[in-house]
């Protein structure tokens, strides 16, 4: 038994270390996809796309790929909307845009890879390894221990409490 400890130790300590950079990627991404529904750490971008002339104006939104597109006015060959406008004579919009700073977009999008993401795969290493954190941390002592039986305590209040969160 001492001797899967041991290996479970040494395990543990050293995947702990080459996820290190992972678990930083991760909590900043997932802390940042908390305020995702408003502009925090967001920057404006301003496009200049050009379209073709006839482009109808009920298309705008799927051409430009504007969630809720909605026309504010029409002036003569100009289309004006929220985002920004669309000269219909000669087929240039301008959009404005919130975008995240390239690196903080990759680190978002890793956090929300898919199987259509060819990173996928990591997600489900580090998931893998996450859930080999929590059974093997119960390795780490010997069940006679005070440290072990205090460590199951805890387990369960954090149990508990994240039960609760979900209900509230």
């Amino acid at each position: 038994m001492k001797k899967s400890i041991i290996n479970t130790r040494v395990i543990h300590r050293y995947l702990g270390f080459f996820l290190v950079g992972v678990l930083a990627v991760y909590a900043i991404s997932g802390i940042t996809l908390i305020f995702r529904k408003t502009d925090s750490f967001k920057k404006t971008v301003i496009k200049e796309i050009i379209l073709d002339k006839d482009t109808q104006t009920k298309d705008l939104g799927k051409v430009l790929k504007i969630p809720d597109f909605k026309v504010d006015s029409t002036q003569l060959e100009m289309v004006y909307f929220k985002e920004g406008n669309f000269n219909q004579k000669t087929g240039r919009a301008i959009i404005s845009t919130k975008e995240y700073p390239y690196l903080l977009d990759k680190m978002m999008k890793l956090h929300k890879a898919t199987t259509k993401s060819p990173v996928y795969w990591l997600n489900i290493f580090f998931g893998l390894s996450l859930l080999f954190f929590v059974i093997s941390s119960f390795w780490m002592f010997l069940p006679s221990t005070s440290t072990f039986k205090k460590g199951i305590l805890f387990s369960i209040l954090g149990f508990l409490m994240t039960i609760l969160i979900l209900f509230i």
